[in-house]
């Protein structure tokens, strides 16, 4: 049997010669993570719950935009975005295209966990489809099994595909290369500004791994649009940039809209994902009437919240998206980490932005500390304190959202943030037992 050493360096020789992020690398564990058999279903049922969630977000979107609900939603989702966007995002042809790859970025804290966020264009696909290889082949019962991200993958997008990453998604080709070689023939990755051929008679699956604010970035966009629009190609994400902001999570707390979603996703669904969707602010500086207080944080105004102590700051502030600091961990600030001053220049700037990139405030929930070994860059073995971030990966095909992997960034216990920094682990999850 393997000692830990044995399973770290065996982890290590099964990485790609090009790597898997472009001039990236995390530590190794010589295990996946474990989950309960308990926790593993209920990831399985939060993906039928998120995949509802995002054909309410489409409808609730479509229907503001012909006047079937008021007319505010979309304006907030549409702010930022070019005509060309918004026209084609509305095109009746598209009109139920929604995303068919859906990660939500778990924080496990105390009492279960959180959803930070909801990601349309993931990242980690190829990387979880790799570790999850990788550490079956170690014995691991990982989630989705050894084949499960590529089999996905294959399964959203039958026949084969061309995966266009931008110059902005760079860092991630690698994982996406590795990802087309093992779907097999038929998937390619190419650069964003090579053009596709497709016709309406035989149109070509293309996976667009990059987000649409880089869409001025890219020459040849406006053909890609052209083509969609022409039936030649068939483009997953769709041109939605709606569907991609962050401030959904606040839309759903709004109270004018509560019994649209509590018609949409069912009394049973709304309520699990209320368990579990941390409670946000949507930015608007516009004047309350002088009887009115904004939800829970009990001030009338934002001005207010500047001048809120440390203690009270336990927020998260975030831009909503088509920008290109709306992804990764760039454009958030953690109200506890700020001093005063940095902290009432964070609220203004949101407020001033308010027109065009409209920003979020979140409740902060603290991850909870596991412990979970890992070889450290002088080549022992030692065990990080540390706090979880899981992203679940559901495909959405035959009309069901299918759990196909799960990848645990643990973190530092100083780190508030939790992402893919060099000084993490990045590992599969498994079932315990």
């Amino acid at each position: 049997m393997q000692n830990d050493l044995e399973r770290v360096a065996a982890v290590e020789r099964a990485v790609p010669p090009e790597g898997l992020f472009a001039e990236k690398d995390w530590l190794i564990s010589p295990t996946a993570m474990p989950v309960t058999g308990k926790f593993a279903d209920e990831l399985e049922r939060l993906g039928y719950r998120l995949a509802l969630f995002v054909r309410a977000c489409n409808l609730l979107y479509q229907q503001s935009v012909r006047g079937k609900q008021p007319a505010w939603i979309a304006d907030y989702l549409d702010r930022g975005k070019p005509p060309e966007l918004r026209e084609i995002a509305r095109a009746k042809e598209f009109r139920d295209d929604l995303p068919q790859v859906l990660r939500p970025d778990l924080v496990l804290t105390e009492e279960g966990y959180t959803i930070a966020e909801l990601d349309n264009v993931p990242g980690g696909i190829g990387l979880t489809g790799w570790l999850n290889q990788t550490y079956a082949a170690l014995g691991e019962d990982v989630i989705g099994g050894a084949e499960g991200m590529i089999d996905g993958f294959r399964s959203m997008l039958p026949g084969g595909a061309d995966i266009l990453v931008s110059e902005e998604a760079a860092t991630y080709r690698p994982e996406m290369q590795w990802l087309a070689r093992q779907a097999g023939e038929g998937y390619r990755v190419l650069d964003a500004t090579a053009p596709v051929e497709g016709s309406p008679e035989s149109p070509r699956n293309v996976y667009r791994f990059f987000e649409l604010f880089d869409l001025p970035n890219i020459p040849g966009s406006s053909g890609l649009l052209r083509q969609a629009g022409e039936g030649a190609v068939r483009v997953t994400p769709p041109f939605k940039a709606y569907l991609e902001e962050k401030m959904w999570f606040a839309l759903f707390w709004l109270r004018p809209l509560r019994d649209f979603w509590r018609r949409e996703l069912t009394e049973r669904h709304f309520l699990k994902l209320q368990e579990v969707i941390p409670y946000t602010w949507l930015m608007d500086p516009t004047p309350l009437p002088q009887h009115a207080v904004i939800p829970l944080l009990e001030i009338h105004a934002w001005d207010e919240l500047k001048h809120f102590s440390q203690k009270q700051r336990e927020l998260i502030l975030k831009i909503s998206g088509f920008s290109e600091t709306a992804w990764g961990s760039r454009g958030v600030e953690l109200g506890t980490d700020l001093p005063q001053g940095q902290w009432s220049a964070a609220i203004q700037h949101a407020l001033d932005e308010a027109g065009a990139h409209p920003h979020i405030l979140q409740k902060f929930h603290k991850g909870r500390l596991i412990e979970h070994p890992y070889r450290d860059r002088a080549g022992e073995m030692k065990v990080m304190q540390g706090r979880v971030r899981l992203c679940p990966y559901y495909f959405v095909f035959d009309g069901k959202a299918h759990l196909r992997g799960a990848l645990a960034t643990i973190c530092p216990a100083d780190k508030k943030l939790l992402h893919g920094m060099r000084d993490a682990i990045l590992a599969p999850a498994r079932v315990e037992g």
